[in-house]
């Protein structure tokens, strides 16, 4: 009896030390188990924070009504029987599956029929999820309120922000409440260094240490959004403007908000940011009133002339507010505003929720 004891013992240790120093393992916490679609007319009314294309040619939007899916003749709202929750940010992994982040109710994982919920109580570092992205190991990642999450799919590891440092945390720390300095982009580079957009330090991490990303012996601060290009620059936007950064120098295309960046399959970038008329070429596509009284635009930056000091840039829509934007493929653009989603097609400018477009 007493070597049983020692046995289950030292069974219980072993297990408990498996998932590693700083990790939380996640049991299962399946939420619908089947998943009834129902198509509605239109898609989102309200904010809608980000676009994504899955593999099928879909496209899914993530709304303050839900996470909807497009099929190219019909919306639906996938979350509409989960959750009440807003959604900032979606994923398609690797394996197919998807992954919805919502402002305080953590993380839904999708496989198509059921849900699984992601929070605090799982080892998940907030439930404000504002980003999310797949590192190439497939690793998911979690931009939160106070720091990041990588889920490797069986456990959790947290990274928080500390200041003007950022740190991997081992105590198992999570945070109830909204923390300062949210991470709002997450992307690995081409050398495999992961950056990390926040509302404070843009940190750039080589797998062991966490460096604070400077310009001019100061840190760039408050970055909303972080893209790589195809030719390997980095492009940061927020209220600094938008810039570019080839590894050794600095471009700066404007000193508007810049909220989010694109780049398109042509080279192009994309923006969605405060008007800069006194950049922007001739409007070709606006929403119908009056362009003094609209100070936010989908912008185009020629992908040929950004060697050069003043780009070609091109306003394609304004509105009091754009937010995500996706390339598709076929071409067209989709944003996302604060009344709903619009598509541009190269010439015309479509709204999908419901109310007549004005071009």
């Amino acid at each position: 009896m007493k070597y049983t004891q020692i046995y289950l013992l030292l069974w219980i240790f072993v297990f408990s030390t498996s998932c590693g120093q700083g990790q939380t393992a996640v049991k299962k916490n399946i939420i619908n188990s089947e998943n009834k679609d129902v198509s509605i007319s239109g898609g989102p009314n309200g904010i809608t924070r980000n676009i994504i294309q899955d593999r099928k040619g879909n496209i899914w939007m993530a709304s303050w009504e839900g996470v909807f899916r497009y099929d190219g003749k019909s919306f639906i709202n996938i979350t509409g029987k989960v959750s009440s929750a807003r959604f900032f940010s979606l994923l398609e992994d690797s394996k197919g599956n998807f992954w919805f982040g919502s402002i305080g109710s953590g993380v839904y994982y999708y496989d198509g029929k059921s849900f699984q919920n992601f929070t605090i109580r799982d080892g998940l570092l907030n439930n404000d999820v504002g980003s999310i992205y797949e590192d190439k190991k497939g690793n998911i990642w979690f931009g939160v309120f106070g720091g990041a999450s990588r889920y490797d799919g069986k456990s959790f590891r947290n990274y928080i922000i500390n200041g003007d440092a950022m740190n991997e945390d081992r105590t198992r720390k999570t945070f109830p409440a909204r923390p300062p300095y949210e991470v709002n982009a997450i992307i690995e580079d081409k050398t495999g260094r992961f950056w990390f957009a926040t509302r404070g330090n843009t940190f750039v991490y080589d797998g062991k240490t966490f460096t604070v990303f400077t310009h001019e012996d100061k840190p760039f601060k408050n970055v909303r959004s972080i893209i790589e290009d195809r030719k390997g620059n980095i492009w940061l936007g927020g209220p600094n403007g938008l810039w570019c950064y080839d590894g050794s120098a600095f471009t700066n295309f404007t000193q508007k908000f810049v909220g989010y960046i694109i780049e398109d399959k042509n080279g192009n970038i994309w923006t969605s940011s405060e008007r800069d008329s006194s950049q922007a070429s001739v409007l070709s596509r606006y929403d119908g009133k009056s362009l003094s009284n609209q100070p936010w635009a989908l912008s185009r930056y020629d992908g040929k002339s950004l060697s050069n000091k003043r780009p070609t840039v091109t306003e394609i829509a304004n509105n009091p507010m754009f937010f995500g934007i996706l390339a598709s493929n076929d071409g067209s653009i989709w944003f996302g505003a604060v009344d709903g989603v619009r598509r541009y097609d190269g010439n015309t400018i479509t709204s999908f929720n419901g109310k007549k477009s004005q071009e």
